[in-house]
């Protein structure tokens, strides 16, 4: 049976990772997926509406 999602990064079911990269920068990243050079890992392994919340409330992103 083929996931009704086509895209890892969109699956609740997976758990996911929040990275964050040498910019500051926020990324949400499934826990099967190697963790890319240049990336560390600040949160989880968690499921993925938690770690939405975390960048949310912990990113301030580029424009503050």
């Amino acid at each position: 049976m083929q996931s009704e999602y086509q895209n890892p990064f969109d699956d609740e079911k997976h758990l996911f990772f929040v990275l964050k990269n040498n910019r500051g920068q926020h990324s949400l990243w499934p826990e099967f997926a190697g963790i890319p050079e240049g990336w560390e890992t600040i949160y989880g392994p968690q499921a993925r509406g938690f770690c939405i919340a975390y960048v949310e409330e912990n990113w301030k992103g580029l424009n503050h």
